[in-house]
């Protein structure tokens, strides 16, 4: 009995994780190789679930119980070395989840390293920041090509999943914005999300860029405060879009620091993702969940 007991929660645990998880199409990359193998671990350095080594892309599924056409693709941050999978992912998927949003939570390419990626970023922003640069920019194309697979596999299968294909959003933090701006700078018809939404974005990693003319419309959030000077670069990023006649909004909060995604903090920037929800209805992106 206490085996079974074990093994059911268990199962619930697992469940509890994602429905499912879908391995997304990729080519390999000639000069880009992984020789320690993907690992889930939780971080004291950033108090956080993460993820780091991931070779093959995948995407963990979450489905609402009674979807409502909408779905959102979540790109965790992590400076493209590890996913606060948690925090920025799968918390924001279940919060989703209860507005009848389907959720994808995106395991994007990450820079290959040893087994704790997390300790190796840390060590490497204060001994050595140049060198961030030259690891992540082979690998943040992978990453960008990831991200429109998961438009594609959303959009492929929306009908089967009670989802509008015209409905597909495309959240990441941090690095996973740059990854969601990477996406909305090279997609084509087929792979381009409906919506973006931009959270503290990583945007000097993506470097000079022209909007789209057909640019989706997008809410950036970020905070004054953050400590890794991105609030200017979100700045102009709104601008960029509000400037070119584009659908744009934002919500810059005067503390929140960086990394905040799910974590209580006892501040306003605890509440954007209710924004981003409000922004969403407003725009016609998702409708009310049922009672």
């Amino acid at each position: 009995m206490k085996h079974f007991i074990l093994l059911t929660c268990i199962f619930i645990s697992m469940n509890v994780l994602a429905q499912k998880t879908v391995d997304l199409p990729y080519e390999e990359s000639p000069t880009v190789k992984w020789s320690t193998a993907e690992r889930e671990y939780y971080s004291d350095i950033w108090e956080n679930e993460v993820i780091t080594n991931v070779a093959v892309p995948r995407l963990e599924v979450f489905e609402a119980d009674t979807p409502n056409g909408t779905s959102v693709i979540v790109a965790p941050g992590g400076g493209l070395y590890g996913l606060s999978i948690e925090s920025e992912g799968r918390a924001v998927a279940k919060w989703l989840n209860k507005q009848g949003i389907t959720a994808f939570v995106l395991k994007y390419r990450l820079v290959p390293t040893g087994i704790d990626g997390i300790q190796e970023i840390s060590d490497e922003s204060v001994n050595n920041p140049a060198k961030i640069g030259e690891r992540v920019t082979p690998v943040l194309p992978l990453s960008i090509a990831d991200g429109l697979a998961a438009v594609t596999y959303v959009r492929t299968n929306a009908n089967k999943m009670n989802l509008d294909p015209n409905k597909i959003g495309f959240m990441g933090f941090s690095a996973g914005g740059a990854v969601t701006m990477g996406v909305t700078f090279n997609y084509t018809e087929a792979n381009k999300p409906n919506f973006i939404v931009p959270v503290y974005p990583w945007m000097t990693v993506i470097g000079q860029y022209t909007v789209p003319q057909d640019a989706p419309p997008m809410l950036v959030i970020c905070a004054s405060d953050d400590p890794l000077g991105l609030a200017k670069p979100s700045a102009d990023l709104y601008s960029a879009w509000l400037t070119n006649g584009k659908n744009t909004g934002m919500h810059m909060y005067s503390k929140g620091g960086h990394g905040f995604g799910m974590k209580a903090q006892n501040l306003p920037s605890d509440n954007w993702i209710a924004r981003f929800y409000e922004w969403a209805l407003t725009e016609g992106f998702t409708v009310t969940a049922k009672k």
